[in-house]
């Protein structure tokens, strides 16, 4: 009897083959907020038919899919798919002191147990401040840093800490390593974002900052070619159609250790409206040449 995972595959075709038959050191991953509007099964069906393997999942996906048809069936359908989450959208606001950050706190309990019930072992969690902060500021950070650990440590979840660019708190890569190494938490650790890298302060030499191992997730995008000045959030391309140097990092984060997802995160209506088999191979196409090129796909 076919299964709904056996005629996905099957329809995969070629790029399906290709993808089981590559040892790779960094694989491409595909984050849900990118088929934002198609919903958890839709998005991840469409992934998987493109050969997909390897998921960010995001809240707004899977608390909704589990309310209407419960946990074991998000946790089947992608078993059933031959996908495997390695990621979850977090909490934002657990870094920076703030009036809410009590809030966050109670959001990060909530949302920790659902995640380590999907399967999913580490979140990440952007830091999006716009306020003025002092250096006491900093100090209190570390310790709220510490303090989500806390949270996180009883569900095997490791809470990521996102720089982001254009946050008045943490967005820099090294700003993001200080802090974390200073809260020196099992369940606390980096994560880049080419996107945020590229297009923010961070500068190219910061990553030879990165100690070996040391980062733990990565998103993926390109910045497209246009002023700087008039970059915002959502103003992100695919690997390989702007004009950040993905190659050349790509090889610094080998060379410091990184072996793992590379999530296409991306934001444009286009993308996100877009049918997910369809911006999947698209995806694949453009980004998987730059792993080769790399050396580490």
């Amino acid at each position: 009897m076919l299964t709904r995972r056996s005629v996905l595959l099957a329809s995969a075709g070629p790029l399906c083959a290709a993808a089981a038959n590559q040892n790779t050191s960094m694989q491409l991953c595909m984050h849900q907020t990118t088929s934002a509007a198609a919903g958890y099964r839709r998005s991840l069906e469409g992934y998987a038919r493109a050969g997909i393997r390897f998921v960010e999942v995001i809240p707004q996906h899977y608390e909704e899919f589990v309310r209407t048809e419960g946990m074991p069936a998000a946790r089947r359908l992608l078993s059933d798919l031959g996908l495997k989450a390695v990621s979850s959208g977090g909490v934002r606001g657990l870094a920076e002191p703030g009036p809410a950050r009590n809030k966050a706190l109670e959001e990060l309990k909530a949302r920790v147990e659902m995640v380590a019930a999907l399967g999913v072992d580490r979140m990440v969690c952007p830091c999006a401040a716009t306020d003025k902060f002092t250096a006491d500021d900093y100090r209190r950070g570390v310790d709220n840093l510490r303090q989500a650990g806390d949270i996180v440590k009883p569900y095997n979840v490791v809470a990521m800490v996102e720089f982001m660019r254009g946050s008045t708190f943490i967005g820099t890569l090294p700003t993001a390593l200080k802090m974390i190494r200073a809260a020196a938490h099992s369940h606390v650790k980096p994560m880049f974002d080419c996107y945020h890298f590229w297009a923010g302060l961070s500068k190219f030499e910061d990553l030879e900052l990165i100690q070996t191992g040391e980062i733990h997730h990565v998103h993926f995008q390109d910045v497209p070619d246009m002023p700087r000045e008039q970059l915002d959030n959502i103003s992100r391309e695919i690997p390989g159609t702007g004009v950040s140097p993905l190659v050349r990092i790509l090889e610094a984060l080998k060379r410091k250790g990184y072996s793992g997802p590379l999530s296409v995160e991306l934001f444009y209506p286009k993308y996100q409206n877009a049918d997910p088999y369809q911006i999947a191979t698209g995806i694949r196409q453009k980004a998987e040449p730059i792993l080769r090129q790399a050396d580490v796909g």
